[in-house]
Protein backbone atom coordinates (compact mmCIF):
# COMPACT_ATOMS: atom_id res chain seq x y z
CA UNK A 1 0.00 0.00 0.00
CA UNK A 2 1.11 3.49 -0.74
CA UNK A 3 0.31 6.53 1.41
CA UNK A 4 -1.35 9.03 -0.89
CA UNK A 5 -2.28 12.61 -1.46
CA UNK A 6 -5.60 11.72 -3.13
CA UNK A 7 -9.21 12.61 -2.43
CA UNK A 8 -12.39 10.76 -3.32
CA UNK A 9 -15.07 13.02 -4.75
CA UNK A 10 -18.54 11.58 -4.29
CA UNK A 11 -21.28 13.22 -6.35
CA UNK A 12 -24.89 12.06 -6.04
CA UNK A 13 -27.20 13.18 -8.86
CA UNK A 14 -30.61 12.52 -10.31
CA UNK A 15 -30.65 9.84 -13.02
CA UNK A 16 -29.41 10.98 -16.42
CA UNK A 17 -27.11 13.74 -15.16
CA UNK A 18 -23.97 11.79 -14.28
CA UNK A 19 -22.36 12.32 -17.70
CA UNK A 20 -22.81 16.10 -17.44
CA UNK A 21 -21.13 16.09 -14.04
CA UNK A 22 -18.36 13.73 -15.16
CA UNK A 23 -17.68 15.90 -18.22
CA UNK A 24 -17.29 18.98 -15.99
CA UNK A 25 -14.96 17.03 -13.69
CA UNK A 26 -12.83 15.89 -16.67
CA UNK A 27 -12.62 19.46 -17.99
CA UNK A 28 -11.25 20.47 -14.56
CA UNK A 29 -8.58 17.74 -14.52
CA UNK A 30 -10.21 14.47 -13.42
CA UNK A 31 -9.06 11.50 -15.46
CA UNK A 32 -12.17 9.37 -15.02
CA UNK A 33 -14.54 7.95 -12.50
CA UNK A 34 -17.08 5.27 -11.75
CA UNK A 35 -20.85 5.63 -11.93
CA UNK A 36 -23.15 3.45 -9.89
CA UNK A 37 -26.90 3.39 -9.35
CA UNK A 38 -28.25 3.97 -5.86
CA UNK A 39 -31.42 4.90 -3.99
CA UNK A 40 -31.98 7.85 -1.72
CA UNK A 41 -34.04 7.74 1.46
CA UNK A 42 -34.93 11.41 2.02
CA UNK A 43 -38.31 12.24 3.51
CA UNK A 44 -40.96 14.72 2.40
CA UNK A 45 -39.88 17.06 5.21
CA UNK A 46 -36.47 17.41 3.55
CA UNK A 47 -38.18 18.41 0.30
CA UNK A 48 -40.12 21.14 2.10
CA UNK A 49 -37.18 22.37 4.18
CA UNK A 50 -34.72 22.68 1.27
CA UNK A 51 -37.18 23.31 -1.56
CA UNK A 52 -36.01 20.35 -3.63
CA UNK A 53 -37.80 17.37 -5.09
CA UNK A 54 -36.08 14.17 -4.02
CA UNK A 55 -36.37 11.20 -6.37
CA UNK A 56 -35.55 7.84 -4.81
CA UNK A 57 -33.40 6.69 -7.76
CA UNK A 58 -29.98 8.31 -7.96
CA UNK A 59 -26.63 7.95 -9.69
CA UNK A 60 -23.41 8.20 -7.72
CA UNK A 61 -20.08 9.22 -9.21
CA UNK A 62 -16.86 8.17 -7.50
CA UNK A 63 -13.86 10.16 -8.70
CA UNK A 64 -10.34 9.73 -7.31
CA UNK A 65 -8.22 12.87 -7.80
CA UNK A 66 -4.98 14.40 -6.56
CA UNK A 67 -5.67 16.65 -3.60
CA UNK A 68 -4.06 19.56 -5.43
CA UNK A 69 -6.86 19.67 -8.04
CA UNK A 70 -9.78 18.61 -5.84
CA UNK A 71 -11.14 22.13 -5.20
CA UNK A 72 -11.04 22.99 -8.92
CA UNK A 73 -13.03 19.87 -9.73
CA UNK A 74 -15.60 20.52 -7.00
CA UNK A 75 -16.03 24.06 -8.31
CA UNK A 76 -16.57 22.74 -11.85
CA UNK A 77 -19.10 20.19 -10.59
CA UNK A 78 -20.96 22.92 -8.72
CA UNK A 79 -20.99 25.21 -11.76
CA UNK A 80 -22.37 22.37 -13.91
CA UNK A 81 -25.03 21.45 -11.37
CA UNK A 82 -25.56 24.37 -9.03
CA UNK A 83 -28.56 25.17 -6.86
CA UNK A 84 -31.84 24.92 -8.72
CA UNK A 85 -30.38 22.69 -11.43
CA UNK A 86 -32.49 19.58 -12.14
CA UNK A 87 -29.49 17.34 -11.50
CA UNK A 88 -29.92 18.06 -7.76
CA UNK A 89 -26.23 17.26 -7.30
CA UNK A 90 -24.74 16.88 -3.86
CA UNK A 91 -20.96 16.48 -3.83
CA UNK A 92 -18.42 15.97 -1.07
CA UNK A 93 -14.88 14.67 -0.62
CA UNK A 94 -13.22 12.06 1.53
CA UNK A 95 -9.47 11.70 2.07
CA UNK A 96 -7.85 8.58 0.71
CA UNK A 97 -5.22 7.42 3.15
CA UNK A 98 -3.83 4.43 1.27
CA UNK A 99 -4.41 2.92 -2.14
CA UNK A 100 -3.61 -0.20 -4.14
CA UNK A 101 -4.17 -0.71 -7.84
CA UNK A 102 -3.19 2.81 -8.95
CA UNK A 103 0.28 2.63 -10.37
CA UNK A 104 0.86 6.16 -11.63
CA UNK A 105 0.84 9.48 -9.83
CA UNK A 106 0.96 11.72 -12.91
CA UNK A 107 -0.49 11.82 -16.38
CA UNK A 108 3.07 12.13 -17.77
CA UNK A 109 4.05 8.79 -16.20
CA UNK A 110 0.87 7.22 -17.56
CA UNK A 111 1.61 8.52 -21.07
CA UNK A 112 5.16 7.12 -20.92
CA UNK A 113 3.83 3.73 -19.88
CA UNK A 114 0.92 3.56 -22.33
CA UNK A 115 2.84 5.18 -25.17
Amino acid sequence: MKKTDFQLIVAIVNPGFSEVIMSAARDAGARGGSITHCRGTASKSIEKKYGIYVTPDKEMLLIVVKSSICDNILKAVYEASGKGNPSQCIAFTLPIESVVGMKFDTIEEDIKYNG
